[in-house]
């Protein structure tokens, strides 16, 4: 199944806060599942979280599929957070996918809905644009606020 198949465009876009200590690490987040594995939930952004992640430890693969992956840590408390695919396997490229290749961890992330330019209703995928004119960082600022909540 190829991505033209797949639609993500009426998924809800979260902010995306660290569990430990609350820093926002995405504000262009989706809530996923693991290709590999349905059972397990997950969080996942397009976009290079910067300013509040950075890769820690080796390179691996995983059991499931042949994906090479990174942990990432949260910059404020070191917290791994999450993971990036840096190359993901022929299989799970052909499957129904989003694209996305930083994935967090449910049990380290939480999301909070994030709302469109007229602060009423909640923002969908399809209305986000590809590259914001804010940058991640201004994002960021803004939504520290929602994640303290």
């Amino acid at each position: 199944m190829s991505i033209n198949s797949c639609s993500f465009k009426d998924r809800c876009v979260s902010i995306l806060c660290c569990k430990f200590c609350k820093q926002v690490l995405s504000s262009r987040g989706m809530k996923a599942v693991l290709l590999a594995d349905t059972e397990i939930d997950l969080f996942s952004t397009d976009i290079p979280p910067t300013n509040a992640v950075d890769f820690i430890g080796r390179c691996y693969f995983t059991k499931i599929c042949k994906c090479k992956l990174k942990d990432i840590a949260c910059l404020k408390c070191g917290n791994i957070v999450g993971y990036h695919v840096i190359v993901p396997c022929n299989s799970c490229l052909l499957s129904c996918n989003n694209r996305h290749f930083w994935m967090f961890h449910s049990q380290a992330v939480y999301g909070i809905n994030r709302l469109d330019s007229t602060g009423v209703n909640v923002l969908l995928w399809g209305n986000l644009p590809e590259i914001e004119e804010s940058t991640d960082e201004d994002m960021l600022d803004i939504s520290a606020e929602e994640c303290i909540r």
